[in-house]
């Protein structure tokens, strides 16, 4: 999965939005509700990193693995940088997105996941 392939995949999220960050900070942020779900550092270095956020049991798992590692400012919130996201295998990357998409999603009041549930009515409403 390359950058743009995980762009498409994040932006294709019920209700997600981006919103690109410019100089100091750098940053292309996918949001719902405005809660962050997932963002690209768009300077160097390290332009393209790719970060989102895990549970706490994945987060060591995952900073274990070379080519991943804490978020810069994030990492204690749970937060994970691919410093490369084609190396990630494509499959558990979506499903990591789609856990801290959730995670983005849960933290909004009732009446904002029920609107953006009736964009699309085939996500989970815990």
């Amino acid at each position: 999965m390359d950058v743009d392939n995980v762009k498409t995949y994040c932006s294709q999220m019920p209700g997600a939005e981006s919103k690109l960050h410019g100089p100091p900070s750098n940053f292309l942020n996918y949001h719902v509700g405005g809660k962050s779900f997932a963002y690209f550092k768009t300077s160097d270095p390290e332009m393209w990193r790719f970060s989102f956020r895990t549970p706490p049991g994945t987060f060591l798992e995952l900073t274990d693995i070379p080519g991943f590692k804490p978020a810069r400012y994030m990492g204690r919130f749970h937060w994970v940088t691919v410093v490369n996201v084609s190396t990630a295998p494509e499959d558990y990357l979506k499903s990591l997105i789609n856990w801290s998409y959730q995670k983005a999603l849960s933290g909004l009041s009732k009446r904002k996941r029920m609107a953006i549930a009736e964009i699309k009515p085939h996500i989970e409403l815990n």
